[in-house]
């Protein structure tokens, strides 16, 4: 998956998450939260761009499941194109090689 792609599916999920519904969206949040602290868990705390991208793209089932584990009654509250993106669309902020809305690019 090129970064110009999974930038664009991340930046999707950070607006979902943003017009979801009042009543879905505290829930929404803590689902997204917790993928967020994952995402720091399996990443560290210095990371690349290119290797978030390498995550994302090698399998983000493992998401599905924490998902779960915070919203077990809620299946709604585990829609990837949702936590998942906007999940990955902070964590792409903490990025070394990442800075005011774009990725910088090493000669």
């Amino acid at each position: 998956m090129s970064f110009e792609n999974a930038i664009y599916q991340w930046q999707q999920g950070e607006r979902r998450l943003r017009a979801a519904p009042p009543e879905r969206g505290l829930l929404l949040e803590r689902v997204t939260e917790t993928l967020l602290a994952e995402l720091r868990r399996r990443l560290g705390g210095r990371f690349s761009a290119e290797e978030l991208v390498e995550l994302y793209g090698r399998s983000t089932a493992w998401c599905l499941q924490v998902a779960m584990k915070v919203a077990p009654d809620d299946p709604w509250a585990w829609d990837s194109a949702i936590v998942v993106d906007a999940a990955f669309g902070r964590y792409l902020r903490e990025a070394t090689d990442y800075a005011c809305g774009r990725r910088e690019v090493k000669a």
